[in-house]
């Protein structure tokens, strides 16, 4: 009885399954004989069978739904490594994903390989691939209208304003006087005048304000007044551009300015409706929820729904849904948080997923291949140039009349002269409203690369023609008698125990030593209306443990696109004495290491941590560090101390292994631990160098002189796990270190914190 109810169950399961299952192979045979009755063939051969699932497979293929699912696949891998490609060469991604578009389409694998792209691309599948991408568009510039800071225009208005409008106002005019000789030969049939000439200006007008922000933020100017005036123009370029253009099409349907003005009328009417109606009710959803983490469901699908709501009334007025997306990110609650929770949520959807169909959509359009003589060539040309000299020294011209140096006149004719994926928005408009032939369109969409690639190079090559002139201006005043220590800190409490350490090693040196805490970020972590918001929460507790240890503390934050290197270029020009930077992630991080290096994130099974102390993974190989401390160390040309922390408050008792002839380098390090801080320092001599090598045996005669209750050798061989917990700290040069993870590692699991120098 008692095994007939162990195995109870699995009778059951076999039972009841075994027994539908026969009953539905019953009733599929009986089945077969109502087939015969209606006349339908019944396949009995294999050949016949397998025949069927090839067709099925063919036909599978070509739904237009696989067909979608297999372009997503390939457009993002492709947008992705383009994208790769042109940040690792300094360039923006959007350029990366823009050249992805273009190689997708018709001007390389359409040419090279028609077969591939006709059954990757089908024509009637391109209207799936534009509807999508417009929603990708929509949730795009949703973000964009709530990364504009509007307070910065009333902050900065009058010199702003002023180059802002003028970098609108001459583009805008030499685009209709371009259009003036190029109409006849490349307007569309039937295009009237105002229509081409009103698009080739406002297309010539736009400026791309989250590129031209994310190089001002990477270039470390937008704490600077000229990254401030930078960033407002933008600001003001955007808005005055965006509300241009809802003219221009509305002009361009109506096909005259008369017939416009209902559009015009409908539109303004929108406006006021969005700024005094439903903008004041967003904002009281946003006081409700200001404090509060998340935003729930409901709330969430209010947002989202006037998003499309407002999409919608723009696109039926006649002035394009992406007006309405981008007012309506405009007027989100002014609380940085609660834009920031809806960034998070549509961004990565809009800009990894649905964005880069839109760079694709736009490469099927581009057909380089339609510039196909040397007369299309210098047509395009005179494009650049008249982009260039419109946007690059109208806004310059504007900057130096207001009283900007040459300097910073150019670099923010430059920096406005970025054009990229505003751009290709307003020419996908032109070219959907049948304005822009696909002529005009490849020609205009060479302009928008070559003027987005050249902003780098261009602030690159005006650095150098006025450098010395800028470092005139920005020359600091560097006393060459004083110890300089540079901490680069990834969160606040890694910093606080760079901080610390730092404290040690110059406490009764204070007026003799200077300390920067750095802090740097992604440039893709960072939007510019929450950047001060970011730093304040990056250095408050920094600022705070320097007050109580009595610090003063320089703070420097950065966004970069390479943070290894941005590290190393900090501390290799700015005459620092010490770099100081924390562990990145390693063997170190989980619950068992969160108590034991200091480290609390994720878990990981202790077996395994002891395992790569004891070499069995290799983990030591190449180097002893993750890819990121690794590069640092390879890139700094300044000393450099590596924290492992675990928990580190106070260097009291300090162990210092002497492995190799080389470690005479810590003996400086000993030395102001034990002048700064009063430290007992514990040397273990486990090879005789103390003992036969003269550098390192005249230190430490030396120290021992001076200090002698604050310096002990020992020559053990082995290491007291007892005598281990009693320490605060380890410190050891980089050579050392690789070395025990060799030999004499048994004890690596109960070291206190671990301070690595490179000389």
């Amino acid at each position: 009885m008692t095994n007939l109810k162990k195995y109870r169950n699995t009778l059951f399961y076999f039972g009841v399954t075994g027994g539908f299952s026969a009953l539905i192979y019953w009733i599929i045979n009986k089945g077969k004989l109502l087939q015969i009755k209606h006349d339908l063939p019944v396949k009995t051969t294999e050949h016949s069978a397998w025949n069927d699932f090839i067709v099925s497979m063919e036909h599978n293929f070509k739904d237009p739904l696989a067909i979608l699912l297999a372009q997503i696949v390939m457009i993002i891998l492709t947008a992705r490594l383009f994208g790769w490609i042109f940040k690792r060469i300094g360039q923006p991604t959007v350029i990366g994903e823009i050249i992805a578009g273009i190689v997708l389409g018709p001007s390389l694998v359409g040419m090279y390989f028609p077969e591939f792209s006709a059954a990757l691309f089908p024509v009637e599948s391109l209207g799936n691939l534009k509807f999508l991408s417009q929603i990708g568009l929509i949730l795009f510039m949703f973000v964009i209208g709530m990364e504009l800071d509007v307070k910065v225009l009333k902050n900065k208005a009058s010199e702003a304003i002023v180059i802002s409008h003028a970098s609108i106002v001459i583009p805008f005019a030499l685009g209709i006087g371009l259009s003036y000789f190029v109409y006849n030969q490349f307007a569309p049939a039937g295009v009237a005048f105002l229509s081409f000439s009103l698009f080739m200006g406002i297309a010539m007008s736009i400026t791309a304000f989250p590129v031209l922000a994310r190089i001002v933020q990477e270039r470390g100017i937008h704490k600077t007044r000229l990254g401030a005036i930078v960033i407002t123009c933008a600001a003001a370029d955007d808005i005055t551009a965006w509300c241009l253009l809802a003219v221009v099409i509305a002009i361009v349907k109506a096909g005259d300015f008369v017939g416009s003005i209902y559009v015009i009328s409908l539109a303004l009417l929108y406006v006021l409706a969005m700024i005094y109606m439903v903008k004041p009710f967003l904002k009281r959803i946003g006081d409700l929820y200001a404090e509060k983490e998340s935003i729930g469901k409901p709330v969430m699908a209010i947002f989202f729904l006037l998003l499309i709501l407002s999409s919608y009334a723009t696109e039926v007025i006649g002035i394009h849904a992406l007006f309405g997306a981008f007012m309506m990110g405009s007027i989100m609650p002014d609380l940085a948080k609660f834009r920031m929770i809806f960034i998070e949520k549509v961004e990565d959807v809009s800009v990894i997923l649905l964005l880069p169909l839109f760079f694709v959509y736009t490469g099927l359009n581009t057909q380089v291949g339609l510039i196909n003589d040397a007369y299309l060539w210098k047509v395009t040309g005179a494009i650049i140039l008249v982009a260039v000299v419109g946007k690059f020294l109208g806004s310059a011209l504007a900057a130096k009349f207001v009283g900007q140096n040459w300097y910073d006149s150019l670099t923010i004719g430059a920096l406005m002269n970025t054009r990229g994926l505003m751009e290709l928005i307003v020419l996908n408009i032109g070219l959907e409203l049948k304005v822009l032939t696909p002529e005009v369109f490849t020609m205009m969409v060479i302009m928008a690369l070559v003027t987005t690639f050249m902003t780098g190079p261009a602030l690159n090559l005006l650095s150098f023609l006025f450098k010395h002139n800028r470092e005139t201006e920005l020359e600091e005043e560097i006393d060459s008698d004083k110890y300089r220590i540079l901490i680069s800190f990834g969160n606040n409490e890694k910093g606080k125990s760079l901080l610390r350490l730092a404290n040690n090693l110059t406490k009764k040196q204070k007026t003799a030593s200077t300390i920067t805490a750095m802090h740097l970020l992604q440039s893709e972590e960072l939007h510019s209306f929450n950047m001060e918001e970011m730093e304040k929460e990056s250095f408050d507790p920094i600022l705070d443990e320097s007050d109580q240890l009595g610090l003063k503390v320089a703070p420097v934050f950065k966004v970069t696109n390479d943070i290894e290197t941005e590290i190393a270029d900090a501390a290799n020009q700015g005459d620092y004495d010490l770099l100081l930077v924390g562990l990145g992630k390693s063997i170190f991080e989980g619950t068992l290491l969160g108590k034991v290096i200091g480290f609390t994130t994720r878990i990981i099974n202790p077996d395994r941590l002891i395992d790569k102390f004891k070499g069995k993974e290799g983990l030591f190989e190449n180097s002893p560090f993750d890819e990121r401390t690794r590069l640092i160390v390879a890139k700094t040309k300044k000393p450099l101390g590596i924290l492992i922390d675990n928990e580190f408050q106070e260097a009291n008792h300090v162990f210092v292994p002497i492995l190799k002839s080389d470690d005479s380098v810590l003996i400086d390090y000993v030395q102001k631990l034990i002048y700064n801080n009063n430290s007992k320092i514990t040397v273990l001599d486990m090879n005789g160098f103390v003992k036969n090598n003269f550098v390192i045996q005249s230190a430490i005669v030396s120290l021992l002189q001076k200090y002698p209750n604050n310096l002990e050798v020992i020559s053990e061989k082995g290491i007291n796990i007892a005598f281990l917990k009693q320490q605060d700290l380890m410190l050891i040069s980089l050579a050392s270190w690789k070395t025990i993870q060799d030999s004499n590692n048994d004890w690596l699991i109960d070291v206190p914190s671990v301070l690595i120098i490179k000389p």
